[in-house]
Protein backbone atom coordinates (compact mmCIF):
# COMPACT_ATOMS: atom_id res chain seq x y z
CA UNK A 1 0.00 0.00 0.00
CA UNK A 2 1.41 3.38 -1.05
CA UNK A 3 0.78 6.19 1.45
CA UNK A 4 1.72 9.87 1.21
CA UNK A 5 1.83 11.91 4.42
CA UNK A 6 1.13 15.52 3.46
CA UNK A 7 1.76 18.63 5.55
CA UNK A 8 2.23 22.33 4.90
CA UNK A 9 6.02 22.46 4.67
CA UNK A 10 7.19 18.83 4.88
CA UNK A 11 9.55 19.75 7.69
CA UNK A 12 8.22 18.03 10.82
CA UNK A 13 4.96 16.06 11.18
CA UNK A 14 4.83 14.50 7.72
CA UNK A 15 8.52 13.61 8.00
CA UNK A 16 7.94 11.95 11.37
CA UNK A 17 5.02 10.00 9.92
CA UNK A 18 7.08 8.81 6.95
CA UNK A 19 9.92 7.83 9.27
CA UNK A 20 7.65 5.87 11.59
CA UNK A 21 5.87 4.19 8.68
CA UNK A 22 9.14 3.07 7.10
CA UNK A 23 10.47 1.92 10.49
CA UNK A 24 7.37 0.17 11.84
CA UNK A 25 5.33 -0.77 8.77
CA UNK A 26 7.86 -1.07 5.95
CA UNK A 27 6.64 -4.60 5.26
CA UNK A 28 3.08 -3.46 4.48
CA UNK A 29 3.39 0.24 3.54
CA UNK A 30 5.42 2.16 1.01
CA UNK A 31 5.62 5.53 2.77
CA UNK A 32 6.31 8.97 1.34
CA UNK A 33 6.00 12.50 2.67
CA UNK A 34 5.62 15.89 1.02
CA UNK A 35 4.42 19.41 1.67
CA UNK A 36 2.20 21.91 -0.06
CA UNK A 37 5.46 23.93 -0.08
CA UNK A 38 9.03 23.21 1.08
CA UNK A 39 10.25 24.54 4.43
CA UNK A 40 13.37 22.40 4.90
CA UNK A 41 13.89 19.79 7.61
CA UNK A 42 13.17 20.75 11.19
CA UNK A 43 16.25 19.89 13.29
CA UNK A 44 14.17 19.24 16.41
CA UNK A 45 12.08 16.66 14.52
CA UNK A 46 15.26 14.93 13.35
CA UNK A 47 16.60 14.95 16.93
CA UNK A 48 13.53 13.48 18.65
CA UNK A 49 13.11 10.81 15.97
CA UNK A 50 16.77 9.81 16.44
CA UNK A 51 16.12 9.52 20.18
CA UNK A 52 13.41 6.98 19.33
CA UNK A 53 15.75 5.03 17.05
CA UNK A 54 14.46 6.35 13.71
CA UNK A 55 16.92 8.18 11.48
CA UNK A 56 15.27 10.81 9.27
CA UNK A 57 18.45 12.87 8.89
CA UNK A 58 18.70 11.98 5.19
CA UNK A 59 15.11 13.01 4.48
CA UNK A 60 14.57 16.30 2.69
CA UNK A 61 11.64 18.66 2.27
CA UNK A 62 9.78 18.17 -1.03
CA UNK A 63 6.47 18.74 -2.80
CA UNK A 64 4.29 15.99 -4.33
CA UNK A 65 5.51 16.99 -7.80
CA UNK A 66 9.07 16.14 -6.79
CA UNK A 67 8.05 12.60 -5.81
CA UNK A 68 6.77 11.87 -9.29
CA UNK A 69 3.76 9.94 -10.54
CA UNK A 70 3.31 7.46 -7.69
CA UNK A 71 -0.12 5.80 -7.67
CA UNK A 72 -0.93 6.48 -4.01
CA UNK A 73 -3.59 4.45 -2.29
CA UNK A 74 -3.94 7.04 0.49
CA UNK A 75 -2.93 10.63 1.05
CA UNK A 76 -2.95 11.38 4.77
CA UNK A 77 -3.06 15.09 5.57
CA UNK A 78 -1.45 15.59 8.98
CA UNK A 79 -2.28 19.30 9.38
CA UNK A 80 -5.33 21.45 8.79
CA UNK A 81 -3.69 23.68 6.18
CA UNK A 82 -2.69 20.70 4.03
CA UNK A 83 -6.18 19.26 4.41
CA UNK A 84 -7.75 22.54 3.25
CA UNK A 85 -5.30 22.98 0.36
CA UNK A 86 -4.74 19.37 -0.64
CA UNK A 87 -3.93 19.05 -4.33
CA UNK A 88 -5.85 16.64 -6.52
CA UNK A 89 -4.14 13.29 -6.92
CA UNK A 90 -4.87 11.22 -10.03
CA UNK A 91 -6.17 7.71 -9.83
CA UNK A 92 -7.63 5.98 -6.83
CA UNK A 93 -5.91 7.94 -4.01
CA UNK A 94 -8.20 8.44 -1.05
CA UNK A 95 -7.54 11.57 1.03
CA UNK A 96 -7.83 11.08 4.79
CA UNK A 97 -7.24 13.78 7.39
CA UNK A 98 -5.53 12.88 10.66
CA UNK A 99 -4.40 16.12 12.25
CA UNK A 100 -1.57 16.54 14.72
CA UNK A 101 -0.54 19.69 16.57
CA UNK A 102 2.33 21.71 15.08
CA UNK A 103 5.43 21.56 17.32
CA UNK A 104 7.19 24.57 15.71
CA UNK A 105 4.09 26.70 16.23
CA UNK A 106 3.53 25.46 19.78
CA UNK A 107 7.16 26.11 20.78
CA UNK A 108 8.07 29.26 18.86
CA UNK A 109 8.11 31.26 22.11
CA UNK A 110 10.36 28.75 23.91
CA UNK A 111 14.16 28.71 23.91
CA UNK A 112 15.86 25.59 22.59
CA UNK A 113 15.99 22.98 25.31
CA UNK A 114 14.06 20.28 27.12
CA UNK A 115 10.76 22.15 27.35
CA UNK A 116 10.69 22.62 23.57
CA UNK A 117 11.82 19.05 22.88
CA UNK A 118 9.09 17.70 25.19
CA UNK A 119 6.45 19.07 22.79
CA UNK A 120 8.17 17.48 19.80
CA UNK A 121 8.40 14.17 21.68
CA UNK A 122 4.69 14.25 22.55
CA UNK A 123 3.67 14.81 18.91
CA UNK A 124 6.25 12.22 17.74
CA UNK A 125 4.65 9.66 20.07
CA UNK A 126 1.11 10.57 18.92
CA UNK A 127 2.18 10.07 15.31
CA UNK A 128 3.78 6.74 16.24
CA UNK A 129 0.53 5.52 17.81
CA UNK A 130 -1.36 6.45 14.64
CA UNK A 131 1.18 4.74 12.38
CA UNK A 132 1.06 1.60 14.55
CA UNK A 133 -2.66 1.39 13.72
CA UNK A 134 -2.00 1.31 9.96
CA UNK A 135 -3.21 0.15 7.53
CA UNK A 136 -6.44 -0.74 9.34
CA UNK A 137 -7.00 2.82 10.61
CA UNK A 138 -7.07 4.17 7.06
CA UNK A 139 -9.81 1.82 5.94
CA UNK A 140 -11.88 2.71 9.01
CA UNK A 141 -11.71 6.45 8.15
CA UNK A 142 -13.38 5.94 4.78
Amino acid sequence: MKVLFLCTGNSCRSQMAEGWARHLKGDVLEAYSAGIEKHGMNPHAVKVMAEAGVDISKHYSKTPDEIGPVPFDYVVTVCGHANEHCPIFPGKAKVVHVGFEDPPKLTKHLPDGEEKLAVYRRVRDEIRRFVESLPAALASKM
